[in-house]
């Protein structure tokens, strides 16, 4: 990063209007200064992240964010560096760094600068974010990926499924998407398991030959489709499903779009035969 030409006069963003925070808790981080932005941080970003805070004690929520990166850089043991640049007695760097908002966050990767952050977050939603930069810098050979945690719910399943207990392996993900109801892998891993519980035992060949004789027939209509994407018949289960939700309406249209999303969710978003489904469905439905 080549720093500006007018660097010793940057623009003062000291005058927020506020007075400053005062706290005897230690900002976490170390403090960038003008000389140690080129003689320190800079060369080690080739070895791990350097992830940069520009915020003033004059707002609140700067200094926050500030506090949840310094507990997630503890709690990360050395995989990326910290720096904190006070924009009230460093300006000049917070120009260097293109600053215009704070809190502003940018991480160098090899020397690399990359902005990341311009507005308050907490830990839970920075840990999201600096998974994101252990990974971007992982492709280039800087530092290491993130180790993905299971949760302990997710084993449980895991291991419920091994023994074929599909039921304790669905309990098992309603905890955990009770206790964290967007987790990922517990929409999927629901969704899977429910799948197997409803097409267990089915004989599939005769639930689609009886499908194709009653089009008609909801019940059937939705086991057909379970059996049709167990089987990998894609395109034939969706398109199954969007007929109904062109003929019915109220409960029973509500039900197939529901079962038609959660079978979504079980393949490659980028997946053709699902962005064309999706556009059908957005049809029927509007």
């Amino acid at each position: 990063m080549s720093l500006p030409p007018n660097f010793a006069n940057a623009v003062d963003l000291s005058s927020l209007g506020k007075p400053k925070i005062e706290s005897d808790t230690p900002l976490p981080g170390i403090e960038v200064t003008a000389q140690n932005l080129s003689t320190e941080f800079l060369p080690a970003s080739r070895v791990k992240p350097v992830v940069l805070l520009c915020y003033s004690l004059r707002d609140a929520g700067s200094v926050e964010t500030l506090q949840a990166l310094g507990n997630l850089e503890a709690a990360d043991q050395g995989k990326w560096i910290l720096g904190r640049v006070d924009v009230d007695t460093q300006a000049p760097v917070a120009q260097a760094l293109q600053t215009r908002v704070i809190p502003y966050g940018v991480v160098f990767i090899g020397e690399r600068p990359i902005p990341f952050l311009e507005q308050p977050l907490g830990e839970e939603g920075l840990r999201t974010v600096i998974d994101k930069i252990l990974a971007l810098a992982s492709q280039d050979g800087i530092g290491e990926a993130p180790e993905e945690a299971s949760e302990p719910e997710e084993e449980e399943a895991l291991a419920a499924l091994d023994q074929g207990d599909y039921a304790l392996a669905a309990d098992a993900y309603k905890r955990l998407l009770a206790r964290k109801p967007n987790d990922h892998y517990g929409v999927i891993g629901l969704a899977q398991v429910q799948l197997l519980i409803r097409t267990e035992g089915v004989d599939a060949v005769k639930v689609m030959d009886d499908a194709l004789k009653n089009p008609s027939d909801l019940e059937l209509g939705l086991m057909c489709a379970d059996v049709e994407v167990m089987s990998g018949y894609l395109e034939p289960a969706f398109e199954r499903l969007i007929k109904f939700i062109q003929l019915l309406d109220g409960d029973d249209r509500q039900r197939v779009k529901e079962r038609l999303l959660e079978l979504f969710g079980l393949v490659d978003p980028a997946d053709p035969r699902v962005i064309k489904a999706r556009a059908q469905l957005a049809n029927a439905l509007f």
